[in-house]
């Protein structure tokens, strides 16, 4: 049995849900954001949502396909599950950091916007 297909299969089916579950909460919630930015044009600020959950899914997408290529041959369960923990927990931390650094932008965005 190779246990690479079994990891691969594993950890797609993980970064799925983290990315569809990341982005369905940054869509819903960033709506606050980018009116924030643009006020009373709401139109056009669920259009920007939209792009911007197009290009996180897309970032994501790619990512984690790379991802795989970078894998070298499991030959244990044990390092089947270190390997999908240490993958998983890479894009869980680049999610989170890009996340971070988005607010950041905005908040200096506004603050200027505002002074």
């Amino acid at each position: 049995m190779n246990l690479n297909i079994i990891g691969y299969f594993i950890y797609l089916i993980i970064t799925a849900f983290i990315i569809l579950i990341v982005g369905k909460i940054c869509y819903k919630n960033g709506n606050i954001y980018v009116a924030e930015l643009l006020p009373n044009h709401t139109t056009l600020c669920q259009k920007i949502n939209q792009i911007l959950l197009l290009a996180y899914s897309l970032l994501n997408i790619g990512y984690c396909a790379m991802t795989l290529i970078s894998w070298e041959k499991i030959f244990s369960t044990n390092q089947l599950i270190e390997v999908i923990a240490i993958k998983t927990a890479a894009i869980a931390f680049i999610l989170s950091a890009l996340h971070y650094i988005n607010i950041i932008a905005i908040t200096r965005y506004i603050k200027k916007l505002i002074k």
